[in-house]
């Protein structure tokens, strides 16, 4: 099968569940509501009382963990509209067709990919209204959107072993509730170094410390030093795991 072929049938499926995403853009709409619902109780409620041991206002110190929130509270939706084509048999009646197979989870993907960045993009707007800064620059700006892909990849192949290995539907989209309190234990709202000292070891070697620290430098136009490196190698390792568990059950689960 040609790569020109695989392209193809991947368009027209991710086009199929973009479509479904267009007529029923609430899910967008309720994955955004919570990162804001958060921005909001943090920097107004909450905000006055942290110190985060910097001169930046509190929206730009939390953003960063907020777009990760955002994000792992959309990929939920991948692994229920998953195991919903598996329940539905929609994925035999593929089978039948001469499509190329892997581009079935692509289109998943792909839909997943656009739908969080849209999400992405409204948290930003709402977050700029609240008085978001940034002296990013056009390069800066890239390497966020880069960072924020490779999350977004990494999380929805993590979704795709969800929806195909889950019994319920209620499975499906549970897995990604660990996901979201992870920056909750991180440096995404208050320094590491307020911790305890177990709680600190962990917020420090966990993959959401690297990925926000090195957005908030970012964002703020200094240096990423090494974090960069530790979030790139984090992203790509969880991707790399999880695109081939997630092919190796589809495969046993078509054949």
């Amino acid at each position: 099968m040609t790569t020109t072929h695989v392209l193809t049938d991947t368009g027209v499926l991710t086009g199929r569940s973009l479509r479904h995403i267009s007529r029923s853009p609430d899910t967008i709409i309720t994955t955004a509501v919570t990162p804001i619902a958060l921005m909001l109780l943090f920097v107004y409620v909450l905000g006055g009382a942290i110190n985060t041991g910097t001169d930046e206002s509190y929206i730009n110190y939390m953003l960063p963990g907020i777009l990760l929130i955002t994000i792992a509270s959309g990929i939920a939706y991948t692994a229920y509209r998953l195991f919903l084509d598996m329940q539905g048999g929609i994925f035999e009646r593929f089978q039948s067709m001469p499509i190329a197979r892997s581009s079935v989870l692509w289109a998943h993907v792909l839909t997943s990919l656009v739908s969080n960045m849209i999400s992405v993009a409204i948290v930003v707007a709402v977050a700029l209204l609240m008085g978001f800064r940034t002296s990013a620059s056009v390069g800066a700006w890239a390497a966020v959107i880069g960072i924020l892909v490779l999350f977004t990849l990494a999380l929805t192949w993590l979704a795709v072993i969800a929806g195909l290995s889950a019994k319920t539907v209620d499975g499906a989209s549970a897995f990604s509730y660990p996901l979201i309190f992870l920056p909750f234990i991180s440096s995404a709202f208050v320094p590491t170094d307020t911790m305890p000292a177990p709680v600190a070891w962990f917020a420090e070697n966990q993959p959401v410390t690297a990925i926000v620290d090195t957005l908030r430098a970012l964002f703020g136009g200094q240096p990423v030093g090494n974090d960069i490196w530790i979030a790139l190698a984090w992203l790509v390792g969880i991707l790399a795991a999880a695109y081939i568990g997630a092919n190796t059950i589809y495969r046993r689960r078509i054949s």
